[in-house]
């Protein structure tokens, strides 16, 4: 085909049209996104091929996506059962003890936009010479995406670092306002609660279950860290902050986020420059020097990119791209990584670190020498993409921001994944749980019954890192239609947007924006939990299965033409679980590894 390189665009799917069909939770989400990506159209209706996602137009053969809840004969039907059987649950559930539902449509979310990133690695992979393909995408195997460094620790050669023990934030101020506190300092940490006079023992024993509550999902405070704030009026916690360091958040509703809710897209893409991609002699092609061509299945192969990130949010959002057939190489500090030694590890090496960085080469850069920062200028003139998620300003102070490199690659893609994305004023620390208590994440994910709280396992950070894949990927199509390189910028902010929409939009209605009570809550048997369909769930909680084995409660609700899936409890037991027969494997250094979330053909 000819390449659309010369289109004048200034959005990755202008002239584009698609139109949807499948299951409204997902391809409602597609459908907003295309649209914010510059195509036009809408849902197909009834006739229509099921689970169908088409784009047209632009130069390109017809891209096709099908979207699903799993594959047969799963019994995975809807959101609750996808949560209930691939561990999310379980996970979000670990704070209270017990599996518990998020109330927003989480797995649903993740599906939609892995959808649209298959979208676009096709349309990448047309451009750049290989042909059209059509990408399947389930809700179950995005499930698993989203539990893959638990699931990775679950299967581990050693045990976690800290108890899963329930307990965790927010906190409770004497007024009763719900806060969540942040610092990556122990001696911050410290100072916050010497401040507020609490006792050194509680002091001391709380910091090690903060610290890994990214990693756990669970915080299990001494209860003398709560009984002191319960006792304190805000005045005094905010005091404290300032003076150790720490910083603190109070949970905002859903109510309040509505009002200030701009309407931005989750991501933001700029062209840099006039001139850029012209007249360097390095540019978009079918091919790098190896002879590695875009395929079907690998529409990235070929193609560089230069991951300087930390955490989740970047090496999850470069780990997607390796697996479309990127070469990722990752830039670590002399000595490597810390992270790959955070406990539990598979062969030496950190299990939850190989779940997002396995694959990539590593290279050790010490970017505060001059000498390591002209080489990273040199290996970023070679590459496609530059990603990082460095603190607000730092690439700027480094001399390595969009324009920095831009002046020795004017083709590449330059790719920040932030916090807030400077789209609110007086915001604190840009991480995942501050995120969630700023934008009424913990509204949104908790049903009426239950106290407003993010959720501790790591929802936007891995939605974020998604999203920042999903950024790059516009980018890159950007540039192949424009021969200009590209600024994308992806935040947690916009994943909480993304997240949030639906109860946004109800709270802009004026409806009540939470889901009811007891929604999504399993239902205890004599031997585990079920979960019902959202759909059979009013009627299911009326039968009371306490003393029922899980295998015989789901074989009453079926025989009354109700829906339930069993609720995966512990995440090791995935590997044989026969809903997922043949989808989990195992790394080439023992580690649990999930199975790609598209198929191309």
């Amino acid at each position: 085909m000819a390449s659309p390189a010369t289109t004048q665009t200034v959005r990755p799917l202008d002239t584009l049209r698609f139109d949807t069909s499948g299951p409204p939770q997902i391809t409602g989400v597609v459908a907003d996104h295309l649209r914010m990506l510059g195509a036009s159209g809408g849902h197909r209706g009834q006739e229509a091929p099921p689970d169908r996602i088409t784009l047209t137009g632009g130069g390109f053969a017809p891209a096709h996506a099908v979207a699903t809840w799993a594959g047969p004969p799963s019994g995975l039907v809807d959101e609750a059962t996808v949560q209930a059987a691939t561990g999310i649950m379980a996970v979000h559930g670990r704070r209270d003890g017990a599996p518990r539902g998020l109330a927003a449509d989480y797995a649903a979310t993740a599906t939609a936009v892995l959808t649209v990133q298959g979208l676009l690695a096709g349309l990448i992979g047309q451009a750049r010479g290989g042909a059209a393909a059509q990408v399947a995408t389930r809700a179950d195997r995005a499930g698993l995406l989203t539990v893959s460094q638990y699931l990775a620790a679950a299967g581990a050669d050693e045990g976690e670092a800290t108890e899963l023990v329930a307990g965790g934030p927010p906190f409770r101020s004497a007024e009763g306002v719900l806060f969540e506190l942040e610092t990556l300092d122990p001696g911050a940490w410290a100072a916050f609660w010497r401040a507020l006079e609490a006792p050194a023992d509680a002091m001391r024993a709380g910091w090690r279950p903060f610290q890994f509550r990214y990693a756990t999902a669970c915080a299990p405070f001494p209860a003398a860290l709560h009984e002191i704030t319960r006792a304190t009026p805000m005045t005094g916690i905010r005091r404290a902050a300032a003076l150790s360091g720490a910083e603190v958040c109070v949970l905002r509703t859903l109510g309040e986020r509505a009002l200030e809710d701009d309407g931005a897209a989750p991501w933001a893409l700029r062209l840099l420059g006039p001139e850029a991609g012209r007249g360097n002699g390095r540019r978009t092609g079918s091919e790098d020097a190896r002879g590695n061509r875009p395929s079907a299945a690998r529409p990235l192969a070929g193609l560089t990119v230069l991951e300087a990130g930390r955490r989740i949010q970047a090496p999850l959002a470069a780990h997607l791209l390796g697996l479309l057939g990127a070469e990722v190489i990752r830039i670590e500090p002399p000595g490597g990584d810390p992270l790959r030694g955070m406990p539990p590890a598979c062969s030496g090496i950190s299990a939850r670190w190989l779940a997002l960085n396995r694959g990539k080469r590593a290279v050790e850069i010490d970017i505060k020498a001059d000498a390591d920062r002209r080489r990273l200028r040199e290996m970023a003139a070679e590459a496609d993409v530059f990603l990082h998620n460095w603190a607000p300003g730092k690439a700027a102070e480094l001399g390595l921001d969009h324009d920095d490199l831009a002046a020795v690659n004017p083709a590449l893609v330059y790719a920040y994944t932030s916090g807030w994305a400077d789209r609110l004023d007086d915001v604190p620390m840009g991480t995942d749980f501050m995120v969630q208590a700023r934008t009424a994440v913990g509204e949104a994910v908790r049903p009426q019954d239950e106290p407003p709280a993010p959720s501790l396992m790591t929802l936007l950070d891995v939605l974020g890192g998604l999203h920042g894949t999903e950024a790059v990927l516009a980018g890159l199509l950007l540039r192949e239609r424009t021969g200009h390189g590209v600024r994308v910028d992806s935040s947690l902010l916009g994943a909480a947007d993304t997240l949030t929409a639906p109860a946004l939009r109800r709270a802009a209605r004026g409806e009540n924006p939470r889901r009811p009570a007891g929604f999504r809550r399993p239902l205890p048997t004599a031997d585990g939990w079920i979960a019902p369909t959202d759909e059979s769930a009013p009627a299911a909680g009326a039968y009371d299965l306490r003393e029922l084995p899980t295998a015989d409660a789901l074989k009453q609700l079926r025989e009354h033409g109700l829906t339930a899936t069993a609720v995966t409890t512990e995440l090791a037991d995935l590997h044989h679980d026969p809903r997922f027969t043949g989808s989990i494997s195992r790394d080439t250094h023992g580690a649990p590894a999930v199975p790609d979330p598209w198929s191309f053909g």
